[in-house]
């Protein structure tokens, strides 16, 4: 029954010489070890994302509708710009008089 494997030259390699060869291949080779990044934890309360959501959602349509005025007439009567008329068109103060609930009691 074999014993392990068979020695590169007429003799075992010793202590030594295996301990050698087992640091050069460590600094040759390294592992890439697979990390993934963290992302930053949102510590704000859920009613203060709200009312940001609906803010960048408010500033937006109006970057949209400065847009749409802006376009040459040559686009008007393109698709873009029935996309950009159905954006200004929506209604978000519905949205923004919308205030949730705080939970748990804190109202």
């Amino acid at each position: 029954m074999p014993r392990g494997r068979k020695p590169d030259g007429e003799l075992a390699l010793s202590n030594a010489e295996r301990q050698a060869r087992y640091r050069a291949r460590c600094v040759t080779s390294s592992p890439k070890i697979a990390t993934r990044p963290h992302r930053p934890t949102d510590r704000r309360s859920r009613p203060k994302r709200w009312r940001d959501a609906v803010a960048e959602l408010l500033t937006l349509q109006a970057e949209y509708a400065a847009w749409s005025d802006a376009l040459p007439e040559t686009l008007r009567e393109g698709a873009m710009a029935e996309t950009l008329q159905e954006i200004v068109d929506l209604d978000l103060d519905t949205l923004a008089a919308i205030t949730p609930p705080r939970g748990y009691g804190r109202d």
